[in-house]
C-alpha cells in the first residue's frame, strides 16, 4: 500500500524555515509535481518578513497556497496581488517569467505570521514554451466539502468526481484536508501516482503512524485509508507523469539546451523584471557550483526554496538514483 515515506528536510532560507519535501533522491516527482515546500509556520518580529527577490522560472507552474498570513506577488507581466489563506496563486512560467514574493508592508510593520505550501508543477512538453501567465483564485472559486469531521478543498485538478476551476495543463489533483481526530478518508482514485503530506497532527495509514513533516507515497491502485489520530491537516497530490525533466535552480525543462539558454538569459539580463520590483534580483548561482542530489542541496542555492542544482533527468516514473 505504501511505496515510500519522505521526511521533509529543514532548510533555513535566510531566517525563514521551510520543509523541503520534493525533489527527493529516491522520489523526484509525484505525477507532474516536481517540487514541494512546506513554508513555516514562521513568526516575524515587527520590521521583518519574507523578501524573495525577483528570480526567473521556465517550464513549470508555481502553486502558492496559504494556511495563515499573506504574501505579495509581483511578476514581469505586471501582476501585483496579495494572496490570503485559502486562495491560490497559479503562475505559469512557460517560456519565461520572473517574480518576487514579499511580506505586505503593513504586516511587516506590526509583525507577521506565515504558513503555507509552495509547489511546482512541470508542464507537458507541448506547453513548456507557452506564453507566461498568472492566475489568482479566491476561496469562492474552489470547491469545498464539509461533513462528519472532514473539511476538504479541491485546490486544482480532478478528484472525487469534481473538477476545479483552476486552469491546469495535465491530469493532476491537489487537495487540502482538515480532519478531526478519529475521522477516516481515502485519497482520490483514478490517478497513476498519489501522495499525502501531513502538515499538522498525526495520521495512521496501513497500521503505521505518520506525523507532521512526512509525505506518504502510495503504491499504484492502493486502497489506502487515512485515519486522523489527532486533529490533522493533510495535503493530497499527484496525477499523471509528464515525462523526464531536468531541474536546475529555478528552471525545469525537458531539454538541456533550453536549460542552458535560460541560464544565459538570466545572467545576461534578458528576462524582464517585475515593473514594481526591479531594483534588485537574485543572481544566477555560479556555474561552477557542484551538482548535488536534491536531498543534499543547500539553502544558499535556494532563494525561493527552490534551486536544486540537479543536471540529470527526473524520470517519468519519478524514480531515480540519488
Amino acid at each position: 500500500m505504501i511505496e515510500l515515506v519522505v521526511d521533509a528536510r529543514k532548510k533555513d532560507l535566510g531566517g525563514f524555515e521551510v520543509g523541503r519535501v520534493l525533489p527527493f533522491a529516491e522520489r523526484r516527482m509525484v505525477g507532474p509535481f516536481i517540487f514541494l515546500d512546506h513554508m513555516g509556520p514562521a513568526d516575524f518580529e515587527p520590521g521583518h518578513g519574507v523578501d524573495v527577490r525577483p528570480h526567473p522560472h521556465i517550464g513549470l507552474s508555481t502553486v502558492t497556497y496559504l494556511f495563515e498570513g499573506e504574501l505579495v506577488h509581483r511578476d514581469s507581466l505586471g501582476s501585483r496581488l496579495s494572496i490570503q489563506p485559502g486562495e491560490v496563486n497559479w503562475m505559469t512560467a512557460g517560456k519565461g517569467i520572473s517574480h518576487s514574493e514579499r511580506t505586505d508592508p503593513y504586516r511587516r510593520e506590526i509583525g507577521a505570521r506565515l504558513h503555507g505550501m509552495q509547489a511546482w508543477v512541470a508542464l507537458p512538453t507541448e506547453n513548456e514554451e507557452d506564453d507566461p501567465a498568472f492566475d489568482h483564485y479566491t476561496g469562492a472559486d474552489l470547491m469545498e466539502y464539509h461533513g462528519d469531521g472532514l473539511y476538504a478543498r479541491l485546490i486544482a485538478g480532478e478528484a472525487y468526481g469534481a473538477k476545479s476551476k483552476v486552469k491546469t495543463h495535465s491530469p493532476l489533483f491537489y487537495v487540502h484536508w482538515e480532519m478531526a481526530a478519529g475521522v477516516k478518508s481515502a485519497p482520490p482514485k483514478g490517478h497513476s501516482e498519489r501522495a499525502a503530506y501531513v502538515v499538522k497532527g498525526a495520521v495512521e495509514i496501513d497500521g503505521r503512524r505518520f506525523d507532521a513533516g512526512q509525505m506518504i507515497v502510495f503504491e499504484k491502485n492502493a486502497d489506502a485509508v487515512v485515519t486522523a489520530l489527532t486533529p490533522a491537516t493533510v495535503m493530497l497530490l499527484g496525477g499523471e507523469p509528464v515525462g523526464e525533466r531536468l531541474i536546475w535552480w529555478n528552471f525545469v525543462s525537458s531539454s538541456k539546451e533550453r536549460m542552458e539558454q535560460a541560464k544565459a538569459d538570466w545572467k545576461e539580463g534578458r528576462f524582464a523584471l517585475p515593473p514594481e520590483d526591479d531594483k534588485e534580483f537574485i543572481p544566477l548561482p555560479q556555474d561552477e557550483a557542484p551538482v548535488q542530489p536534491a536531498a543534499e542541496a543547500g539553502p544558499e542555492e535556494a532563494p525561493e526554496g527552490a534551486p536544486e542544482a540537479i543536471s540529470e533527468p527526473v524520470p517519468a516514473a519519478a524514480q531515480a538514483a540519488g
